[in-house]
């Protein structure tokens, strides 16, 4: 029977539940136990797929399809697992079974309320996993703070589960805020109190509070936070500002946090063999040469949009003693009358993916400056298809070259929607999880993969037009990635250049701490070797 670790946060959003978890996890599996991880959101769309990336940060894709909040890839890059669609449920998720069970009969015309129905459906989403598999600890976070009205039912929910499988079998972590006042020089415990009180008051009792904190406290505000909010004092965890996340899980090692949860679920716990992880943590710290990157997305108000973009640079960048310095550019601001002059300092232009027509003459300048000046140049989904498309007009002088997501009338659409897809919805119709790529001989793709397969994660609609590609290959492209089961492009590149490469698919989404994706540790190397 799997063990549960339930992760509330109360006074704010954005404290790090995520992480708290996350570095918990990589505690106990380096400690030999098997561990998964859930996110159970508030909000009531079916699944972040359909919303605005500037709202809610970027959607991360499971191998199996699942399009999850992007917490879910700090739950992997951290105890690198390959999680699933059951990691991820909204509460629109839960509405949307519940509704169509209803419709069904299955509640055999009884009143459907939120309790008993909603949390039911909310603990077999939590009982399924623990069914189906041997994982012997099961860490689900809980999204939002303690009351919301949106989260009354996934609160209720482990309450019940709580009382069904006893304290020895399920612990809940309660991270909150302990501000600290410049003006009165100290910090202020209350929030924490209210937020336990808050707890308390729907039959919730936290076993661990993490107190999240700008900077380090004393011993005794400990005591004072334990005697208000009835945990021992050990079991109050100090987790002040770090400057980098993966440091965390040491912090959290420190303070016995793994331990402490091994005593109350009555855990066999290996000696934790943290080494590699400081390793990496030795490579962050070595880092101290810079390079710069410029990306040009049409999200760049809010970075999480791109979250593990940025992950994976830092990663690779880490990987090869350097820190990564960003330049951020709005592809929307961009346009064939200034682009030379936006990006003339660039020492290499990474395009990331995208949707919609805002913005995307921004991001075909970007791939037109790399591949005429030479610069090395990665491009992700949407910036494998600008590349494409410029191509198309400035190399094989196909003027009105588009993809039909932009211009559904183009005579030479590059970029063209799969045959038979349904394109009435715009959730749930992408190519979506785990694709294999076969890789050519002799190309700088299987050289950076050195592998002859390769396995990634996809969310797309439009493909390359295959009706084009002798002209592109007569002309200098290599289309040096292929998933043979449909023909379909998925790797480009321009030989002739220092480094010009491209994908469909995106490779951020399988980058870990000590194993950076291929493409990105061989995009920053061009650049370090470009500039030396």
């Amino acid at each position: 029977m799997s063990k549960h670790i339930f992760i509330t946060g109360g006074v704010v959003s954005g404290l790090g539940k995520g992480i708290t978890g996350s570095s918990l996890g990589v505690l106990l599996k380096n400690s030999g136990l098997k561990i998964f991880m859930q996110k159970f959101d508030p909000y009531l769309n079916i699944d972040p797929g359909t919303m605005n990336p500037i709202e809610h940060g970027e959607v991360f894709v499971t191998n199996d399809g699942g399009e999850t909040d992007l917490d879910l890839g700090h739950y992997e890059r951290f105890i690198d697992v390959n999680l699933t669609k059951s990691s991820s449920y909204s509460a629109g998720r839960i509405y949307a079974d519940a509704l169509d069970i209803e419709r069904q009969g299955g509640y055999k015309g009884k009143t459907v309320q939120v309790i008993p129905h909603i949390t039911n459906l909310i603990k077999s989403k939590i009982y399924e996993v623990e069914k189906n598999n041997d994982y012997d600890v099961i860490i689900s976070e809980i999204g939002g703070t303690v009351g919301d009205i949106e989260s009354q039912p996934f609160l209720e929910a482990i309450r019940q589960i709580r009382m069904e499988k006893s304290k020895e079998n399920v612990l809940f972590i309660h991270i909150a805020l302990l501000p600290y006042l410049k003006v009165s020089n100290e910090f202020k415990t209350k929030p924490i109190q209210h937020s336990v009180k808050e707890m308390l008051s729907l039959g919730l009792q936290p076993d661990i509070i993490v107190a999240r904190s700008e900077f380090s406290f004393e011993d005794k505000l400990k005591d004072k936070i334990s005697s208000f909010c009835n945990v021992p004092k050990e079991n109050v965890i100090e987790c002040s500002d770090s400057d980098s996340i993966y440091k965390v899980p040491l912090i959290v090692q420190k303070s016995n946090m793994h331990k402490i949860v091994a005593k109350q679920l009555n855990l066999s716990l290996k000696d934790t063999d943290m080494s590699q992880w400081n390793s990496f943590v030795d490579n962050i710290n070595a880092s101290t040469e810079e390079v710069e990157i410029t990306i040009v997305g049409k999200y760049v108000e809010l970075s999480d949009a791109y979250l593990s973009v940025i992950e994976s640079l830092k990663i690779a960048g880490y990987d090869l003693k350097h820190k990564i310095k960003l330049k951020w550019v709005n592809s929307r601001r961009i346009s064939e009358s200034n682009y030379e002059e936006i990006l003339k300092d660039s020492k290499g232009i990474l395009v990331p993916g995208g949707f919609g027509e805002e913005g995307i003459e921004g991001k075909i300048c970007a791939a037109k400056y790399a591949r005429v000046n030479n610069i090395p140049y990665l491009g992700i989904c949407l910036g494998m298809q600008v590349a494409c498309v410029e191509f198309a007009r400035n190399v094989l002088n196909l003027k009105d070259a588009s993809s039909t997501e932009i211009n559904p009338n183009t005579n030479n659409p590059i970029i063209d929607i799969l045959e038979g897809k349904n394109t009435k919805d715009i959730g749930g119709t992408l190519r979506l999880g785990a694709y294999k790529t076969t890789l050519l001989d002799n190309t700088l793709a299987k050289e950076l993969y050195n592998s002859n397969e390769v396995i990634e994660r996809h969310r797309h609609r439009y493909e390359f037009n295959n009706k084009y590609k002798e002209k592109f290959e007569s002309n200098g492209m290599v289309f040096s990635g292929i998933y043979v089961e449909k023909n379909l492009v998925e790797i480009i590149e321009i030989p002739k250049n220092k480094f010009f490469i491209a994908c469909q698919y995106h490779p951020e989404f399988t980058s870990r701490p000590n194993k950076p994706n291929p493409l990105f540790k061989g995009f920053i190397k061009s650049i370090i070797k470009n500039v030396q």
